[in-house]
């Protein structure tokens, strides 16, 4: 069984970089499950895992890095129609997608969705002043 390749890394350097986020591997049976969270009200913007390509439907015995993102519902549609993107694995399907990490989809549209998925999660005013009172 060989595995596809993989932008985990890069995933990990960009969200380090642009966001200063050090990723959470909170599961012993999947240690290599990492939980991208926001630092103001610990929402998951991202989830990067290793699964079977078969559980996206991929006819291989390999094993593939994904990255599950938060999308709005009305654009998760015509993402889907995308190469390397599928409905999301282990989470809502309405509002989370994945994006296959093997180069399939471009850099830049991987980071334009990690970014969307980022802003989507970010703690708003209203919750950012509670914090601040408790």
């Amino acid at each position: 069984m060989t595995d596809f390749p993989t932008y985990r890394s890069q995933v990990l350097d960009y969200v380090q970089d642009n966001y200063g986020t050090v990723p959470e591997y909170p599961w012993e049976r999947t240690p290599d499950a990492a939980v991208l969270r926001q630092k103001g009200n610990a929402k998951w913007y991202g989830l990067i895992m290793r699964i079977p390509a078969q559980k996206l439907g991929i006819p291989t015995d390999a094993m593939t890095d994904i990255l599950n993102v938060k999308c709005s519902p009305l654009e998760i549609g015509s993402l889907l129609q995308k190469p390397g993107i599928f409905p999301a694995y282990h989470m809502n399907k309405t509002h989370w997608i994945s994006i296959l990490l093997d180069g399939t989809v471009p850099e830049a549209e991987l980071f334009f969705l990690l970014d969307q998925s980022f802003a989507r999660t970010k703690p708003t005013p209203k919750s950012q002043k509670k914090e601040e009172h408790a």
